[in-house]
């Protein structure tokens, strides 16, 4: 069993990253290093809210920002929040499109799926 600290900080980047606006910034940064202006261009909302979630995320180490000037820049932590996101991404397009589970699923996962 994974100790409460642990669990209480997956628990912590589980509920940051249950938010659309937070998923596509995520998935922004995963393509490269971006400013608030950028993102907020990509994403949509003002750079203003852009920013809060940026700073909601970065709390939690869910990206790091790196200033130049009077510039920030931001991307995404590491390689953990990448496959995190793939992963929920994956998941979502498999339920999306009735893909069958992946072939190297267990027999105890399929088992699962079944009931």
């Amino acid at each position: 069993m994974p100790t409460e600290e642990k669990v209480e900080l997956a628990s912590d980047g589980f509920r940051l990253l249950a938010d659309p606006t937070r998923i596509k910034i995520l998935w922004a940064l995963l393509q490269g290093e971006s400013s608030v202006a950028c993102l907020a261009d990509l994403v949509g909302p003002r750079p203003t809210a852009v920013s809060q979630h940026l700073s909601k995320l970065r709390l939690a180490r869910l990206v790091y920002r790196r200033r130049s000037g009077t510039f920030a820049y931001y991307s995404a932590a590491d390689e953990h929040v990448a496959r995190l996101l793939a992963e929920a991404l994956y998941h979502a397009d498999h339920r999306v499109e009735g893909l069958p589970d992946h072939p190297h699923a267990t027999a105890r996962q399929r088992s699962k799926t079944r009931s």
